[in-house]
């Protein structure tokens, strides 16, 4: 092999190497596009009471130290965001390392399609990844109707907390805070299948001040959709609990 050949050789090779893995899967979801080797990729169409719609883009990986970029394509392929990094939440699980999960809220612009959002991962080394998300817009209503009502006074701990079924939800979370502890969040939810929840014995207190907030979603980890693909998030509504 003579020396044009070998550069030729090897401008090939590098090129290969420059796209490895650039197709989204992985070993452990090899038909779910949201997934690639180096983390998972997800959209959410948001709708919260204090601002238009928006979409919250995730990006979450245990190998944070090696990525350079995230940049996101629409469904016409054109480039709308790129992610800042240096917005995340750490996520420490028992025996696993530690994971990043990088989170910005982009605003939706007035015109949009439904379709495959896509993720370019790029990689200090030079090798990219592409993740892919379906998104369906529209805007997911706020729960209402919750009880206990806001700033209402109660006599006892309520048992259950409960709100109206919300259409097009199949699936909500509850967040409480006690506000006598500088509103210290004291109870998140799993996810739940009914508009209610069932507390925990000795959770809320005679005497105390308490608010909460309901999360609605469309689906939950859909192998289309994602995570979820609408969501909903209902202001922070207070109550009392009487001596």
């Amino acid at each position: 092999m003579n020396k044009k050949e070998m550069a030729s050789f090897v401008l090939v090779w590098c090129l290969l190497i420059s796209i490895t893995n650039v197709f989204a899967g992985n070993k452990e979801h090899p038909d779910d596009t949201h997934y690639t080797d180096v983390g998972f990729f997800d959209v959410h169409v948001c709708n919260w009471p204090d601002r238009p719609p928006f979409y919250m883009v995730l990006y979450s990986t245990y190998q944070f130290d090696d990525v350079q970029s995230v940049e996101m394509t629409d469904v016409k392929g054109n480039k709308f965001a790129v992610m800042d990094l240096s917005k995340f939440r750490i996520i420490k699980n028992k025996n696993k390392p530690e994971k990043r999960v990088f989170i910005n809220q982009i605003v939706q612009p007035e015109i949009f399609e439904d379709g495959w959002f896509s993720a370019k991962i790029t990689m200090k080394n030079g090798t990219e990844y592409m993740a892919r998300d379906f998104v369906e817009h529209g805007m997911l209503p706020i729960a209402s109707d919750r009880f206990p009502v806001h700033q209402s006074v109660i006599s006892d701990p309520p048992e259950k907390l409960r709100w109206s079924a919300i259409k097009g939800a199949s699936y909500y979370q509850v967040f409480i805070k006690d506000k006598w502890d500088e509103e210290e969040l004291i109870f998140s939810s799993g996810i739940l299948k009914k508009p209610e929840i069932k507390l925990p014995d000795g959770l809320l207190e005679y005497g105390g001040y308490y608010s909460w907030r309901v999360h609605a979603r469309d689906v939950n980890e859909d192998i289309k959709l994602g995570d979820f693909n609408q969501g909903s998030l209902s202001s922070w509504q207070e109550f009392s609990i009487s001596n």
